[in-house]
């Protein structure tokens, strides 16, 4: 139903064009008429018509008038002139109103109802827009709150990439490389620093959380999780490196209001923790500090800066640089660790030698902790029985700077080293499941499960250590052993298809002709 709104101060008019648009579109289209400037404005308000056929010279306000004052309520309605003045400087003004024709008295019928049905193409066009628009946000709607969990879970649990935090935040919009951690603790009532009763008011937790999702946007915006336990993780994007006196105050303020919007809403009692400002992947840091200032407080609000919590540091330590080099120590990432490590030892390097020497001890036992954790060292109570007297005995920073690149670069081999051993041992076992069973259907979920690990990391690390993929790889496999029977035997074709792991002999013919160029009659007889 297209909503028509008439326009003309001759009644005669009128009639004539709710007589063309009746006999021409019928009960698709709705009209309604007025006869002067501001009861088209009036009416206009309340009918919110798609089209408007308008005169220019109406009593009072004039058409053009009117239609300034109808665009400003209504963006969307489509105007067609009809005017007895055939004036460029109406048609000029009328065009940049929005209007897509401009018909002169006595009108033609016939360009009437093209004008017409063009406007009714575009209200189309635009009820269509709208409504991709609508289905749009209604998938975001449910994408949304999954990649901003993903990104909560990858950060808490310290389970991403560089590079997966980067696409989160391209995804989320995230333009920030600071931010905070809130965590949002519910219970049926606060006990001292802890709240009754987690189990239940968890499941009640989770029967609100859409509500409580919003209530959380509304104040705060950010990245909100799922529910943990009692638990609600959020991590909300800041712009500076540390929070100053007023944001703290202000955050403050703004969670203390939200814990009482949600009880008032939800008849369930909260407790805000909120942690300190620290870089977007380091948000695991920031957890713990909101968590640790619930802890340390009975406050219904507890902000870590407020508190004696984490480390602090003097002024000028390398922070980021010291978190550089075990980062990449964990990632087995040799050259990238020593060259965090050379930094930090130029800082160090210029104090004094016992402080060097306790230093460099203290990161050389810490990376291998790593490395143990990591399963890329046996470990044995005896291993570093000498570091000490080692150390003890070095008197210059150059010899001192030898002992503890070798102990990280010792320690980030052994993690590469172990993880490459474990992909080639997978692999190995791998091809030599394949060698033995392709002549059954098997498929990589047998290879994975023969292997122990599962198919999606199998497929990952197949590739990368064959070159090919398990479907190629077999499928080359096949074609060779096909080759070989082909060249040396004389089994027949449906023999041969079934010793090459083929069922299908017409399968088995295209297949051989993509992978060799010709079908395995044409191979034995060029043979």
């Amino acid at each position: 139903m297209y909503k028509i709104l008439l326009a003309d101060d001759e009644g005669i008019v009128i009639d004539s064009l709710k007589f063309i648009i009746e006999k021409e579109f019928g009960s698709d289209c709705e009209t309604k008429s007025a006869k002067t400037g501001r009861s088209v404005i009036e009416l206009a308000e309340t009918y919110h018509p798609d089209i408007a056929i308008m005169d220019i010279q109406m009593p009072g306000i004039n058409g053009l008038d009117a239609m300034k004052e109808i665009r400003s309520g209504n963006d969307n309605i489509i105007f067609i002139i009809m005017s007895a003045y055939d004036k460029f400087d109406y048609a000029q003004e009328a065009i940049k109103l929005g209007a897509i024709e401009y018909i002169t008295k006595p009108m033609d019928k016939n360009r009437m109802i093209s004008a017409i049905k063009k406007a009714m193409s575009m209200v189309d066009e635009e009820k269509n827009r709208r409504t991709n628009d609508l289905v749009v946000k209604e998938k975001l709607e449910t994408v949304i709150p999954i990649l901003e969990n993903g990104l909560i879970y990858n950060i808490l649990f310290h389970e991403y990439f560089d590079e997966d935090i980067d696409n989160y935040k391209t995804m989320l919009e995230i333009n920030e490389d600071f931010g905070y951690m809130m965590v949002i603790v519910s219970g049926d009532a606060a006990e001292g620093n802890h709240m009754t009763n987690a189990v239940g008011s968890g499941v009640k937790l989770q029967q609100h959380y859409h509500d409580i999702r919003n209530y959380i946007k509304d104040y705060f915006g950010g990245i909100v999780g799922s529910v943990m336990s009692n638990k609600i993780a959020v991590l909300i994007p800041f712009t500076d490196p540390s929070m100053d006196y007023n944001d703290r105050v202000n955050v403050i303020s703004k969670a203390r209001d939200l814990a009482h919007k949600l009880r008032e809403k939800t008849d369930i009692a909260f407790r805000i923790g909120v942690g300190r400002v620290e870089k977007i992947k380091d948000m695991e840091s920031s957890y713990r500090d909101a968590i640790n200032a619930l802890l340390l407080t009975t406050n219904t609000v507890a902000h870590a800066d407020d508190l004696p919590i984490g480390c602090e540091y003097s002024e000028n330590y390398p922070v980021d640089i010291e978190k550089k080099i075990f980062e990449e120590v964990e990632k087995g990432r040799t050259d990238a660790a020593i060259s965090a490590a050379k930094e930090y030892f130029e800082y160090i390097k210029g104090g004094d030698i016992m402080d060097i020497r306790l230093k460099i001890l203290e990161f050389a036992l810490r990376a291998e902790h790593i490395s143990y954790r990591s399963g890329g060292m046996v470990y044995s109570i005896s291993n570093r029985r000498d570091y000490l007297p080692t150390l003890m005995a070095i008197d210059d920073t150059d010899s001192l700077w030898n002992w503890f690149s070798d102990r990280l670069i010792f320690s980030c081999r052994n993690i590469s080293t172990k993880r490459e051993e474990s992909s080639n041992d997978a692999i190995e076992a791998s091809k030599k499941y394949i060698e033995k069973n392709y002549t059954l259907n098997i498929t990589l979920e047998d290879v994975s499960r023969e292997v122990n690990i599962s198919s999606y990391y199998l497929s990952r690390i197949f590739k990368e250590g064959t070159g090919e993929n398990f479907i190629d790889y077999l499928t080359k496999l096949r074609i060779e052993k096909a080759k070989e029977l082909l060249s040396t035997t004389q089994y027949s074709m449906k023999e041969i298809c079934a010793k090459s792991g083929y069922s299908d002999p017409n399968y088995f013919s295209k297949t051989f002709k993509k992978n060799v160029g010709v079908t395995p009659t044409e191979y034995r007889e060029g043979k």
